[in-house]
């Protein structure tokens, strides 16, 4: 996850009105009371003022079709977090449904009538997400799962009349498979009991006699199961044991049941798209000649069109696949950015879909394959700036200490600033993510206000390049990806236009590892850090998560239970060479986080003190893996713009 990025475009650009703390007679902002704030020095409301219409953006994404009405559930937000909300036209009224503190997630129509849907909410971000029913008739919503372990969404069966999910209340860490008839909770059963915290439903067969299945071992390997519907009884179908690890991304059912269209990078070094037949199990690639991941596919009620999204350099192609010929429809352009979540109405002629690109926050969009027509459903609000002005993504490529190319994305302020740049470098999570071009919200203060440039490297390990590329971060090879930072130091300092003497790193989640590791090992060519969810320390982030994901974890890190690995680890890990970091620090955390546990937080900065580093730290109390309540996110970006005019502009 590209945090920096992540929570000043995609979050925070769902985010609409500057939620001001309190304000005191010193006129500087008081802090909520479920926030920890440590040495940060008094927040002047004029910052505040100052960044008001960047903190003003909104965002909206495609949640479910309605089944027979040309209507759909949006995630979008008017208050502190995201809630459904219906859209009955084309940029028709937006209608809020759900009404929580806490950030609600899907909104799945019930597929056949539509009278209810079912949505996903955790609390303070601790991601034991809960499923709900939201019946329309009388606005009623009644709790699904057990009110206390991690569940999945669900895929709803062909009929409609169930959902199979996952969830981990019988052990807390394994992803057991149920079947719930939504109208009737109480039919909830447990069909399927499996080890690991990988597993999820992919789709229903037609005849709703079997489910497909993915045990997910890592990003370069994973497997297709089918489950028996009525017995649980699972049977693999994609063979374990082979030289060569295989991934597969997505599958879904054709709709004669007689095969499965599925995404893998077998016998490729990128995801193909491939039908396989059921009775054969052998494949038929359908993108031999794309030389990039398909990342997204939707088939459509009838059967007869397959839409799918390939992953270009970090942009997104939509793609419209006849099934029967096996060759693509010509599609009307789209805008340079992301596609996002393609859905089929039952309709079998419009395909929604979300779009991001650098002038233009995520919007919902409808394209109708009959007409070609492209129609736009939501039209989020830009805190009444004009964006057209936002400045686009620059492809850049630098070599790295053993010679590989490694690449990222520059967005640089405007023309009016002159001489040699500031250059904060934004490093994703993940680490199996990727930075993309995209709208970036919040940061586009900082890129057009502040005139810095602001640089998101996709160093190795991550995704799009490759399986091959994807590797070779893995294991003790972890500090490979940080010398590709090292790399990009040294390409700026050969950019006439950039200054190699303020130069800021931040990352969140991995990348506030990355962010970590770069003050360690390059102390002396950076002027600050900022760490967000960031792991300090991989052995205690490997005994501490949550253990429904500690296994998926150690294959990426390596396993600390191993000796040599677990000394490896301790020696790269950054709580261990914190004396190495010279330059201010900021931390940031949420108290509920099951991925990186705040303790991850508290032992960076408590070391750090020690050696009479300036460290800024910031924790709320009622959050996870990153901000989602907007007044958080507010005082957290007016912290930030702080911290970098202090260190980084002077």
């Amino acid at each position: 996850m590209r945090f920096f990025s992540k929570f000043f475009a995609t979050f925070l650009a769902v985010m609409l009105l500057p939620a001001f703390m309190a304000v005191a007679q010193t006129q500087t902002i008081t802090p909520g009371d479920n926030l920890v704030v440590e040495g940060i020095p008094p927040i002047p409301v004029s910052i505040a003022q100052s960044v008001e219409r960047y903190t003003n953006f909104r965002a909206a994404s495609l949640a479910s079709w309605h089944p027979k009405r040309r209507e759909m559930l949006i995630s979008t937000r008017f208050a502190d977090t995201p809630q459904v909300h219906l859209v009955k036209s084309p940029l028709g009224a937006r209608k809020q449904l759900t009404f929580f503190p806490e950030r609600v997630a899907g909104g799945r129509f019930q597929p056949t009538e539509g009278e209810y849907f079912v949505f996903s909410k955790d609390i303070g971000g601790n991601e034991f997400s809960q499923n709900y029913r939201y019946d329309f008739a009388t606005g009623d919503i009644t709790l699904l799962t057990d009110g206390k372990s991690k569940n999945s969404g669900g895929i709803w069966s062909s009929k409609g009349d169930k959902i199979i999910y996952t969830s981990t209340r019988r052990t807390g860490k394994d992803n057991d498979f149920y079947i719930i008839d939504p109208l009737d909770p109480k039919t909830n059963k447990l069909i399927t009991q499996v080890e690991g915290g990988g597993w999820g439903p992919l789709d229903w067969a037609p005849d709703d006699s079997k489910i497909l299945a993915i045990e997910y071992v890592s990003v370069n390997e994973s497997y297709l199961w089918l489950l028996d519907a009525t017995s649980g009884e699972k049977k693999l179908i994609t063979p374990k044991g082979g030289k060569e690890k295989v991934s597969y991304g997505g599958a879904i059912f054709s709709r004669d049941g007689k095969g499965l269209y599925v995404v893998t990078d077998k016998d490729s070094e990128f995801q193909r798209l491939a039908y396989v037949d059921l009775v054969t199990m052998q494949p038929t690639y359908l993108t031999t000649d794309i030389k990039w991941d398909v990342e997204d596919i939707d088939l459509s009620d009838d059967g007869k069109n397959l839409a799918f999204v390939t992953n270009e350099d970090g942009t997104s192609v939509l793609h419209l696949l006849d099934t029967a010929t096996r060759k693509e429809k010509p599609l009307p352009k789209l805008p340079v950015g992301q596609v996002l979540g393609t859905n089929w109405h039952k309709n079998n002629e419009d395909l929604g879909f979300t779009l991001v690109s650098a002038r233009s926050t995520a919007d919902v969009y409808s394209l109708n394959i009959r007409t070609n027509k492209i129609e736009r459903w939501t039209e989020s609000e830009t805190g009444g700036i004009n964006t057209t002005n936002f400045t686009d993504a620059q492809l850049i490529r630098w070599k790295s200490f053993d010679g590989k190319t490694i690449s990222g994305f520059m967005y640089r302020p405007p023309s009016k600033f002159t001489g040699k740049r500031p250059v904060i470098i934004d490093i994703h999570g993940g680490p199996e993510a990727q930075s993309r071009p995209g709208f970036l919200g919040r940061l586009n203060y900082i890129i057009n206000e502040l005139g810095v440039t602001v640089i998101f490297p996709n160093v190795r390990g991550s995704s799009g390049y490759g399986k091959t590329f994807l590797q070779l971060d893995n294991g003790f090879k972890r500090e490979d990806s940080v010398k590709d930072i090292g790399a990009l130091l040294d390409w700026i300092s050969t950019q006439p236009q950039l200054d190699k003497d303020r130069v800021l790193v931040t990352g969140g989640s991995y990348g506030g590892y990355m962010s970590l590791a770069v003050a360690t090992n390059y102390p002396e060519r950076i002027r600050a850090s900022i760490n967000i969810v960031g792991i300090s320390n991989f052995v205690t982030f490997l005994e501490r998560t949550e253990g429904y994901r500690r296994d998926l974890r150690r294959v990426e890190y390596g396993d600390e239970r191993d000796p040599k690995m677990r000394e490896f680890l301790l020696k790269i890990s950054p709580l261990n060479n914190a004396s190495r970091i010279k330059k201010p620090l900021f931390v940031i955390h949420g108290q509920n986080d099951p991925r990186v546990p705040l303790n991850e937080a508290e032992q960076i900065v408590a070391t750090v003190r020690k050696n009479n580093i300036p460290v800024w730290y910031l924790m709320a109390k009622d959050e996870g893996h990153g901000f989602s309540k907007k007044r958080n996110i507010d005082f957290q970006f007016y912290a930030t713009i702080m911290f970098i005019q202090e260190n980084l502009l002077k």
